[in-house]
């Protein structure tokens, strides 16, 4: 019992450090990918099947394509869901977690410690995205919401709890992941 009790202590406290001291500093979560990669104006975009509006931005690649943590921080879960297929999520700084779906293949565990340079999976098609081009599906949501963005669409208040990963990508197009750096 005690075994556990440390393990949980230790799990809560790295969150907690991972949360408040590790900067941010996006990156670009598949190989070799740009801005040519995904459409620009995807992020809450409406008519999005009964997910409503989308809720991130779709990254197109080769199936098999590596994908990695675009931060520093602990892996929550690895899994497979109807709409997601197999997906990712990661708790980053700023306690936002980050969710890549639509994996051909997850290459990591849970409670993993992971960074840039870790391969959490490759660009696949699963769940609901089937029938469409092999895509990563990137999420950044937040655990502390930001209700001034509320907007006036079906699902507003629920942008609150949403950031556009385009912002950041736009802010590190320098930075993304490159195996020979």
């Amino acid at each position: 019992m005690k075994k556990y009790i440390k393990i949980i202590s230790l799990v809560i406290l790295s969150i907690i450090l991972i949360g408040l001291l590790i900067p941010q500093n996006l990156k670009m979560p598949v190989v070799g990918a740009n801005s040519n990669s995904y459409n620009h104006n995807t992020f809450w975009h409406g008519g999005w099947g009964s997910s409503v509006v989308h809720k991130g931005v779709d990254v197109f690649a080769k199936k098999g394509t590596g994908v990695h943590s675009s931060t520093k921080g602990i892996v929550l879960a690895t899994s497979e869901g109807n709409k997601s297929g197999k997906f990712v999520t990661v708790l980053g700084p700023k306690w936002r977690i980050h969710y890549y779906a639509h994996l051909d293949e997850i290459k990591t565990k849970r409670f993993a410690f992971v960074d840039q340079d870790t391969e959490i999976g490759t660009v696949g098609n699963t769940g609901n995205a089937i029938n469409t081009p092999a895509h990563l599906h990137y999420a950044i949501v937040t655990i502390i919401p930001y209700p001034w963005r509320i907007d006036d669409s079906k699902q507003g208040w629920r942008k609150m709890f949403y950031l556009n990963p385009i912002d950041f990508f736009k802010n590190t197009s320098q930075q993304a992941y490159n195996p020979t750096r």
